[in-house]
């Protein structure tokens, strides 16, 4: 007998977020009918506070801006730049939902190991067309408001895979 996989359901939520960053504010439309598994998990983990201050570890420019290690990108925590981009949050890795939504500027993807299903908490959004990104990484949202406030990020180091040194950060996360 097969086993049916459990839906997970949003519904009264709100449909976006918006980062309050150390540059300004983003609202990011949640994609739930894309990736329902990991809207509910951004959703869970901004209301836990996991994303304040929070770093933009990894940007590059001309392809995309990441941040989401709450484990060790946490300025309240304190900032281990030699282990940000590695950590997560306590939670299970998620499966993929890959779909054919094309990564495209202000899309937001769900950061991952070589592993497909290594999705935990890191995120990145697009500063520019990936296409190579399709069907690879999961999306799970778009930016609706505050792309010139991404551009604005601090821009890493592409000799470095794009670390950025004095990062900035995500204050906090308001589901509106």
């Amino acid at each position: 007998m097969a086993l049916k996989k459990k839906k997970v359901s949003i519904k009264g939520a709100k449909k976006n977020l918006v980062l309050e960053t150390n540059k300004g504010s983003i609202t990011i439309e949640l994609l739930d009918a894309l990736a329902p598994n990991h809207c509910e998990r951004i959703l869970k983990l901004s209301k836990d506070k996991f994303f304040d201050d929070v770093v933009f570890h990894r940007v590059i420019d001309g392809f995309m801006a990441q941040t989401g290690d709450g484990q060790f990108g946490s300025l309240k925590k304190g900032l281990q730049s030699d282990r940000v981009g590695m950590g997560g949050s306590d939670l299970p890795d998620l499966e993929a939902e890959f779909t054919s939504e094309p990564f495209v500027r202000g899309i937001v993807g769900m950061a991952r190991s070589q592993n497909p299903n290594s999705a935990n908490s890191q995120f990145f959004i697009m500063l520019a067309d990936s296409m190579h990104l399709n069907n690879q990484y999961t999306v799970w949202g778009k930016v609706l408001k505050g792309m010139d406030v991404v551009d604005k990020i601090k821009k890493g180091d592409q000799l470095d895979n794009g670390k950025v040194d004095d990062p900035d950060f995500i204050k906090t996360i308001k589901n509106v």
